[in-house]
């Protein structure tokens, strides 16, 4: 199927230890696509996603919230998914 829009998002991981904390930063990409959002590791058929919201968290980026039939997932993004979710709202509608 057609991409339709792309939204960088940072996956941080944190190993703790006795000793110390190691905090690592891995950046991905959530893929919209007509039928289906994918992720690394999920895919959203595209009648599972009910809306899509952005939470700001001042000059740190922000929160993506995919809200599905299946919960809310949040992706931490450190540019504004505004276009990516206007993609969402614009093919939604001609659905």
């Amino acid at each position: 199927m057609t991409l339709l829009a792309v939204q960088p998002y940072a996956k941080v991981q944190r190993d703790v230890s006795s000793v110390k904390q190691v905090q690592r930063e891995e950046m991905r990409e959530i893929r919209l696509y007509t039928d289906r959002i994918e992720t690394k590791h999920h895919t959203f058929p595209i009648q599972d996603v009910l809306d899509m919201s952005y939470y700001a968290l001042g000059n740190k980026g922000g929160l993506l919230y995919l809200h599905t039939i299946r919960g809310v997932y949040s992706y931490h993004v450190y540019q504004t998914p505004q276009a990516f979710i206007d993609s969402f709202k614009t093919h939604q509608d001609s659905l």
